[in-house]
């Protein structure tokens, strides 16, 4: 630590020193209220209510004998409901139109929202809700996702263009010395945040005011100003408290309908998701089939990288889950070639979720580059060591900076890689067969202008505004340490207010840009804040404030790779004769720049890794060929790791400055989950000497493969699966 003075008494500096969530007590004793706990006056009530057919039209709603229900206001279904716009382009592009709730009679997949009963009670919402008849004219659907669908094709997404290439990928495949060509799985994911999705919506002199569960306020004012033909600034959303997110805390379809509810009634309307109906309505992770092929010199140094994938989306709203872009930022070769395939089906549009193209493509690509190693007898991190690109592998920029390899380094000393026999299967305890395994992560660090105010209050203290998110990141608590340590006070002199959107414009929590751009424009405002104290003078009675704006200063900074890196180590146990596997440590090292907070920053790294354990061995979600829909929609039947699950995980950084940055900071909070799950595939093998090319890697899988790999025992070399 060190000290710094203001006036004459010194401070300790808090960067760089564990501190505890300011708002941890208020959240351990319940005084802090999530969206759906705020209680207002004459609240009633909504229920959505779903569709059961994939794909149809809607022939009637029978809203009569529930309108004669117990307590029901109103049942607003497609032929009654308020118009919304949806001919706008958002943040994000155009809007999904599955939030566009009640516009028409079509139904898009199953799950799709066919209308909204309203009552005094929660209680009496559901229950007639779950009696409202709907009769459909039910079509044919296709809900059969394939790697050789004859009707995908390629599609620019958010993240970037579909297809990146240069070189001639065939010509470098047939001239190199050892060849990986193999096909990579992953199946469909879902958020699962802990707190549900909830929004209350009321008028409120002649004002939009919503309470809501965000990730980013003033992204749902612009969207919902949109939909409803609204002046921005006639629209207010507060969200305070937000208890996870990980991507799918946008605008859904649960805040549209309460927007239509409050203002057919003239009353504060609250609609909360179940946790069943989340499967359908707030995105997911989109199922993905790759193909990767490298070619490599005998050295194992790449000639030729080619990384093809093929998601899924909507049949209303075209996403991609851009996994084939991570070859883009880690490996350069002479040929390149990399391309985003997606395919229209029947089902509900995914969307962002932790780590979104980068967590199950890094399992693909780090999975061939283990492969690879293994061919050419290198050692895996020095198989990457050889690889290790100068600049930008596409677009061909210098790296802001690029320390990797250090994390590697320090990784492997810490986990003890010198030792590692590589040979597979060989080592025993008991009926288990031990292996490790690795693999690199990176995650894009971007940031987007902000706005934020500080004030300088007349009893000494300090009170930061601004419209970030603390989705359970810590943000609130990092923003409070940027701002003290910028007005050179202790950070109990400083209050930060988030998550209003009159604060003015801020990032969205997403993308990993959040505390970097939110801290930035704090900086930005404390700095000059100071500088007007430091002129003299007393302090009047309603404060002096000091107000920025980042939009000039981003937009001038100097074209560079800007990433966040970090090495993946794991070790599993697997009991190749009931199937079982066991991860009993993780190890992630990474370079992030400036880490603001330690506490809460292993805490978000840790989490992420825990997540790529999950992923790797456990979750999956399986949609019914025959009905369209997803199979076990809860907790029973999706399965997310346990305590139980989770061995001693370990998170720690290098030091990793980047000198032409304001900020320094990079982000964290999904870098964690990139390439954790190809460590563990990798251990896996290392420990049985079976490839386990797609997740998660169940036991009946183990079984099988171990069976085929018992038939092919005659051939040589280790089997895949």
């Amino acid at each position: 630590m060190t000290t710094a003075t203001t006036g004459t008494a010194p401070v300790t500096r808090s960067h760089g020193t564990p501190h505890t969530r300011v708002e941890g007590l208020e959240k351990v004793t319940g005084e802090a209220r999530y969206s759906g706990d705020i209680p207002f006056a004459e609240l009633a009530h909504g229920w959505l209510v779903l569709s059961t057919v994939a794909r149809g039209r809607i022939r009637s709603v029978e809203t009569e004998p529930v309108l004669a229900m117990p307590g029901v206001l109103a049942v607003l279904h497609h032929g009654n409901a308020p118009h919304v716009d949806t001919d706008y382009t958002g943040m994000l592009g155009a809007p999904d139109p599955t939030i566009a709730v009640f516009q028409q009679d079509r139904v898009a997949h199953r799950g799709w929202p066919v209308a909204l009963v309203v009552a005094t009670t929660s209680e009496q919402a559901r229950e007639a809700a779950e009696a409202l008849v709907v009769h459909y004219d039910e079509e044919p659907h296709d809900v059969a996702f394939a790697a050789d669908r004859p009707d995908a094709y390629e599609h620019d997404g958010v993240q970037g263009p579909a297809v990146e290439e240069k070189g001639d990928l065939e010509s470098e495949l047939a001239a190199s010395a050892v060849v990986v060509d193999e096909e990579y799985t992953t199946p469909e994911e879902h958020h699962n945040p802990m707190e549900p999705h909830a929004a209350t919506a009321r008028w409120e002199g002649g004002r939009l005011e919503i309470v809501d569960s965000n990730q980013g306020s003033t992204w749902v004012v612009n969207e919902l100003a949109n939909l409803f033909s609204l002046d921005p600034s006639s629209v207010h959303v507060r969200s305070e408290h937000v208890g996870g997110a990980f991507g799918s805390k946008g605008v859904r379809a649960h805040q549209v309908a309460a927007v239509m509810a409050a203002t057919v009634l003239q009353r504060p309307v609250r609609v909360v998701l179940t946790r069943r109906q989340m499967f359908s309505l707030i995105g997911y992770r989109s199922p993905t089939t790759q193909r990767v092929r490298l070619g490599a010199d005998a050295e194992g140094r790449l000639r030729a990288l080619g990384h093809g994938s093929l998601s899924l989306t909507s049949s209303v709203h075209e996403f991609v889950e851009a996994s084939a872009a991570v070859g883009r930022v880690l490996y350069d070769a002479e040929a390149h070639h990399t391309a985003n395939r997606i395919v229209k089906l029947d089902v509900p549009t995914p969307t962002f979720m932790r780590a979104p193209g980068e967590a199950p493509g890094s399992f693909a690509l780090e999975s061939a580059l283990d492969e690879l190693a293994e061919k050419c007898g290198v050692d895996p991190i020095e198989l990457r060591a050889r690889n290790e690109p100068e600049a930008g592998p596409v677009s061909g920029l210098p790296f802001s900076s690029r320390n990797l390899l250090a994390c590697f380094q320090e990784g492997a000393r810490r986990f003890g890689w010198a030792d590692r026999d590589p040979r597979p299967g060989l080592r025993r305890e008991g009926r288990w067969l031990l292996g490790t395994g690795t693999a690199a992560a990176f995650f894009p660090s971007g940031a987007m202008p902000s706005t934020a105010a500080v004030t300088a209050e007349a009893d000494g203290t300090f009170t930061v505004r601004i419209t970030a998110s603390d989705i359970g990141t810590g943000a609130r608590t990092a923003l409070t340490l940027i701002a003290a340590e910028e007005l050179d006070v202790a950070p109990d002199r400083v209050r930060v207010r988030i998550g209003d959107s009159d604060f003015g414009q801020a990032m969205i929590a997403g993308g990993s840009a959040g505390t970097r751009s939110w801290g930035w424009a704090v900086t930005a405002a404390a700095r000059d804040l100071r500088e007007q104290l430091a002129l003299g003078g007393s302090i009047p009675p309603e404060g002096i404030t000091a107000r920025s704006d980042t939009a000039a200063a981003i937009g001038a900074l100097t074209a560079k790779e800007r990433h966040s890196f970090g090495a993946q180590f794991a070790e599993v146990a697997v009991d190749t004769s009931t199937g079982e596997v066991r991860v009993r440590r993780m190890l992630g090292i990474f370079a992030a720049g400036r880490i603001v907070n330690p506490l809460t920053a292993r805490s978000q790294l840790i989490g992420g890794m825990t997540w790529g354990l999950s992923m790797a061995l456990h979750e999956e979600a399986i949609r019914d060929a025959a009905s369209g829909a997803t199979v076990g929609a809860d907790f029973a039947g999706y399965h997310v790791a346990a305590n139980a699950d989770v061995p001693r995980i370990e998170a720690d950084w290098v030091d990793d400055p980047d000198p032409d940055d304001p900020v320094g900071i990079k982000g964290i909070g999904e870098i964690g989950i990139v390439g954790a799950a190809a460590a563990v595939a990798n251990a896996v093998w290392h420990a049985t000497g079976v490839r386990h090319r797609s997740l998660p890697i169940r036991p009946d899988r183990v079984l099988l493969a171990e069976a085929a790999a018992a038939d092919a025992a005659g051939a040589s070399g280790p089997q895949g699966a």
